[in-house]
């Protein structure tokens, strides 16, 4: 302690000019749009490799949980393909097609919250990676979420648990066509709401993505039916959704883009009289 009070004594002249020089600094930041919005940037980098080392760190301990992931999508994937009755297809390689309406793209959670009422994740893919705003992010077992903003290398997803989201949803069996929220109260489950009440539900009924927007195609997971019952206006469900995915959770995902999202767009654009 006695050392750290001489050499405090010994340098009373440098520690000035150090608190001096952090002060000038700061003013300079605060003051100038342009060094301001440089540093902004900068702590935005610095921030986005500090997620990854950490995001890192958090990988080496759970590599069997993320092996047991890829291992149940792999496995649906050969279920598909075995259960493909091959000698009744017919190819013609000259006439090959795929849908192409959609484009996957594979990335890293490097941050995620779920304990707020707005929450996002943060992904290693960004704009030099044709990432942009707008494209829904899924992974194997369910939805997760949309991109809302993006840099160079990372992106902020805006996620399924956050009081901003609203997404097109749909009952699987019947077609029957709502809106997925959140209500704050768990990360378990998330709530589809302006479901007609002449639609018929059943606990265990699964939810999935309606198709009528162009972020989502149709069909992606999204949950199950864990408890339903009519809104205060009478009209309409009020569904409790149990979430396939553990949003908690969440390592790798699919970041999605729909290929004719600008040309449906140009379309529903109300035309001048």
């Amino acid at each position: 302690m006695q050392q750290i009070i001489n050499f405090v004594l010994r340098n009373k002249t440098f520690l000035v000019f150090l608190l001096l020089f952090g002060l000038s600094l700061f003013f300079t930041i605060q003051s100038h749009s342009y060094h301001k919005s440089k540093f902004i940037n900068s702590s935005n980098m610095v921030t986005g490799s500090i997620y990854k080392v950490a995001n890192g760190i958090g990988q080496y301990f759970n590599l069997a949980e993320e092996n047991k992931a890829l291992l149940e999508e792999n496995r649906m994937l050969k279920s598909i393909v075995h259960n493909l009755d091959i000698d009744t297809i017919k190819i013609d390689t000259n006439n090959l097609k795929f849908n192409s309406s959609y484009k996957f793209r594979t990335a890293e959670v490097y941050k995620n919250s779920y304990s707020q009422t707005t929450n996002y994740l943060t992904i290693n893919k960004g704009k030099k990676d044709s990432i942009k705003v707008d494209y829904g992010v899924i992974t194997s077992k369910g939805i997760v979420g949309i991109v809302e903003n993006t840099s160079q290398n990372f992106s902020s997803v805006m996620s399924i648990l956050n009081t901003r989201s609203r997404i097109n949803a749909q009952l699987k069996k019947t077609n029957h066509i709502g809106s997925l929220v959140w209500n704050t109260e768990s990360p378990e489950f998330a709530q589809l709401i302006d479901i007609s009440k002449f639609a018929p539900l059943a606990i265990g009924d699964t939810i999935i993505t309606g198709g009528q927007s162009t972020i989502f195609p149709k069909g992606v997971l999204i949950g199950t039916v864990n408890s339903f019952k009519i809104d205060s206006g009478g009209d309409t469900y009020v569904v409790n959704v149990k979430l396939f995915n553990d949003m908690t959770n969440i390592g790798h995902v699919y970041v999605i883009q729909n290929l004719q999202a600008a040309e449906i767009k140009s379309l529903q654009k109300p035309k001048d009289d």
